[in-house]
């Protein structure tokens, strides 16, 4: 159950109660008795904060404002004042004076949501009734304590009551709130997995095909194509592990990781960065590496991969010795220009993005 929840459930029973006290109570013993035109006064005050309380719960809100909720305990308290200097001297704390427990009932349908403001109202309006009744009456003190305690007790009982409903649905909320974050972390990381799986999948699509060959001995490996589809290949899935690790700099992590890839091979490459690092989608990050890690799948001998990011642009560009073509990458680009070029035994290839 949420605040809001505890204290309209808690404020529409206490309209209840208090309506309940002031009618069936409190006015009969108002009306057989020496009333005086203060405590009538008071009685009107009364009724009229109960009215403005009645009136915010029906029209569904019961969560009093800050400016309403002290407007409403300043008249309650002047209530309070009025009904207890109306006393004859010497009327004893107790039955006949008909304010003293109405007003705590009438300060607790105020304050319920706020427990400070509520024991310092309290406090007042206790503190002028004993202060009254020692300075005018001549009742029992014992019988005035018995009246205090009996009149406020159950008062202060619900007060604990709600904080303690309050504090359990804050507890609540909190817990399930935790319950639907733990939630969706869990169903973020499944997600990310099933991501990972259908990348790691595209990307094997072109891989398959190889291994299906030469398990059936359809291709050999002493064949030059068969060992450019298996550098190709090597590339590609070392590109597509690394760009799977959380580093500060993923494009020049992929790029490095195809660079290492060639070298094994024997390929003596070079790697120029220009620029500080730009952040740049996964999706445009693979269609940029793609160009030059094809380049560095049948490059011979040397190779020279640049890198060069400003604060609208980047670009990949490679230089490498090639023997023959560049194998046949199938789909195009759709975010990233590329230009490739193979003459004079040199494959020139380079990829832009331009950040938007």
């Amino acid at each position: 159950m949420t605040d809001l929840a505890v204290v309209t459930t808690t404020r529409q029973v206490l309209l209840v109660v208090v309506t309940a006290i002031q009618l069936v109570l409190t006015l009969p013993s108002l009306a057989i008795g020496p009333g005086s035109t203060t405590a009538w006064t008071a009685y009107t005050l009364l009724t009229a904060v109960l009215a403005i309380v009645a009136g915010h719960v029906a029209a569904g809100r019961a969560q009093l404002g800050t400016a309403v909720a002290a407007g409403l305990t300043a008249v309650v308290l002047v209530a309070s004042v009025l009904a207890t200097t109306a006393q004859a001297a010497g009327t004893p704390l107790g039955s006949r004076d008909w304010a003293f427990g109405l007003i705590g009932w009438y300060l607790l349908l105020v304050l319920v949501e706020r427990p400070r403001p509520l024991v310092a109202a309290l406090g007042a309006h206790l503190a002028l009734s004993v202060g009254w009744f020692l300075h005018a009456g001549n009742g029992d003190g014992g019988t005035a304590g018995v009246v205090i305690l009996s009149g406020t007790s159950f008062q202060v009982g619900v007060m604990v009551i709600t904080r303690v409903l309050l504090r359990d649905g804050r507890l609540a909320a909190e817990a399930a709130a935790e319950h639907d974050a733990a939630r969706t972390r869990e169903e973020l990381a499944r997600q990310r997995e099933q991501d990972l799986r259908a990348g790691f999948e595209g990307q094997l699509g072109a891989v398959l095909p190889l291994l299906a060959d030469l398990a059936d001995e359809v291709v050999s490996v002493a064949d030059e194509p068969t060992r450019v589809r298996c550098s190709v290949a090597a590339v590609q899935l070392r590109r597509l592990f690394a760009e799977n690790d959380d580093v500060p700099d993923p494009l020049l992590h992929e790029l490095t990781a195809c660079v290492d890839v060639a070298e094994r091979r024997g390929v003596v490459v070079s790697l120029a960065v220009s620029g500080t690092a730009t952040p740049v989608p996964t999706e445009v990050r693979r269609e940029l590496v793609a160009p030059m890690a094809r380049a560095l799948a049948v490059a011979g001998g040397r190779a020279k991969v640049s890198l060069l990011r400003t604060a609208t642009e980047v670009r990949v560009a490679v230089v490498a010795d090639a023997p023959g073509e560049l194998p046949h990458h199938d789909g195009v680009p759709e975010v990233v220009a590329v230009e490739t070029s193979v003459h004079s035994g040199l494959v020139r290839s380079e990829a832009r993005w331009r950040a938007t």
